[in-house]
């Protein structure tokens, strides 16, 4: 396995990220780990159109994005999260840098369907050498995800799916899915390694319930591509990495029984 772990962070999750998880990362760093962020913010882009007025419709849970709540979604996005999360990062010691994907032109994106979602992107390239380029020279990147086209016009991107392809682009073999629980949880003791078919069977059972089945189903659906396995951490109050090892559930695709 390399050493590049991919850190997806969802937008619901970010303003509960403890002092004790960025420090995780820097955790990371010393042990030789190449990590790398990227992050959502849908709740706080729905605080700022509501405080401006502006409607916010969903379509198959994307937000439809209108000229309008664009300009909201990149000010947010690009200024507000990647900042924060930029300058916590930056007090732990590590070098940081904060990227959109209209930087480089990391994320070249094209609308999914203009009519139905307007400038909500999907992906249709990754600038993975630009990415690699600065963790080479021992920077961690944080990007937002912004797409943009050859006019310059900017996209939405579902963090989730920018996660996905940048993990692809640039080798990433290990993504961490951060939440606000530990893991999942069987009988009050974490699952330490589960694979996508077990996950379905404790739905059907209900050891897996309420909020945390959407979580899983995330996680699962970001194990594509070279990544070999997704562990889902909490990022809430507590490390993630103890004694060299990131705690959570690890998720992986060999279909081999784990419990």
């Amino acid at each position: 396995m390399n050493d590049i772990v991919l850190i997806k962070c969802g937008g619901s999750t970010l303003e509960q990220l403890s002092n004790d998880f960025f420090e995780s990362i820097a955790d990371l760093v010393k042990l030789g780990k190449k990590p790398i962020i990227v992050h959502g913010g849908g709740p706080a882009i729905g605080q700022i159109l509501n405080s401006l007025n502006i409607e916010s419709v969903f379509v198959d849970g994307l937000r439809k994005t209108t000229a309008e709540v664009m300009e909201v979604v990149e000010m947010v996005l690009a200024g507000k999260v990647n900042t924060t999360i930029v300058g916590k990062l930056q007090k732990t010691g590590v070098k940081t840098i904060g990227l959109a994907g209209v930087d480089g032109q990391l994320l070249k994106a094209k609308p999914i369907n203009f009519e139905q979602l307007g400038y909500v992107g999907e992906i249709e390239k990754v600038n993975g050498d630009f990415v690699l380029e600065l963790m080479a020279i021992g920077f961690v990147p944080v990007i937002a995800p912004i797409g943009v086209d050859d006019e310059d016009q900017r996209y939405n991107i579902n963090a989730d799916t920018a996660a996905g392809a940048v993990a692809k682009a640039i080798g990433a073999e290990q993504l961490l899915f951060v939440t606000d629980v530990p893991g999942i949880l069987k009988e009050g003791q974490i699952i330490e390694q589960i694979t996508p078919k077990e996950i379905e069977l404790l739905i059907e059972d209900g050891t897996i319930y309420g909020g945390m089945i959407p979580k899983v189903k995330a996680a699962i659906d970001s194990l594509t591509g070279d990544l070999q396995e997704v562990i889902i951490v909490n990022g809430k109050d507590t490390k993630i990495v103890n004694d060299g090892q990131i705690i959570g559930t690890k998720i992986v695709k060999e279909n081999v029984p784990t419990f």
